[in-house]
């Protein structure tokens, strides 16, 4: 049994879908310009897209339809084995980044305040309050009329 339908709704899927797998692509062409993290991610559009891609000479095949469930679930596996791969691979790259940025400026910690009070001139809430006096005149640049 052939499945003409739904190989048309995936191919349409798929070549609307090029606003993700094009940047991925090229993420992936980039190499060592790009950081792990974002091959990995890239690698896992990539096989995704590439799954459904592959999905619809399947469904115009007479392939029977728990073979083609097989493929696709096998594919959205090792998708999101990439993508989980390169969710944890950005995050041990920003802490690796926090902590060189850290070795370069160690953060100083702020100087407490006064127990309870307020600077002078804060009005509820630590915003500052208006000067009590009127405003100067202001002076009115020639060049601007």
């Amino acid at each position: 049994m052939s499945h003409g339908l739904p190989a048309l709704g995936v191919a349409v899927i798929c070549l609307s879908g090029y606003v993700w797998y094009v940047p991925a692509c090229l993420d992936v062409r980039a190499g060592p310009d790009r950081t792990h993290a974002q091959r990995t991610t890239a690698a896992a559009v990539l096989t995704g897209w590439g799954t459904a891609a592959l999905l619809v000479p399947l469904l115009l095949a007479p392939v029977p339809l728990p073979a083609i469930a097989l493929v696709a679930a096998a594919g959205s596996v090792a998708a999101l084995v990439l993508a989980v791969r390169g969710v944890r691979c950005r995050g041990r790259e920003q802490r690796e980044a926090e902590a060189r940025w850290s070795a370069l400026f160690p953060a100083t910690a702020p100087a407490p305040r006064p127990s309870g009070r307020r600077p002078a001139g804060a009005g509820r809430g630590g915003e500052i309050s208006p000067p009590s006096s009127p405003p100067s005149p202001k002076r009115r640049n020639p060049r601007c009329r």
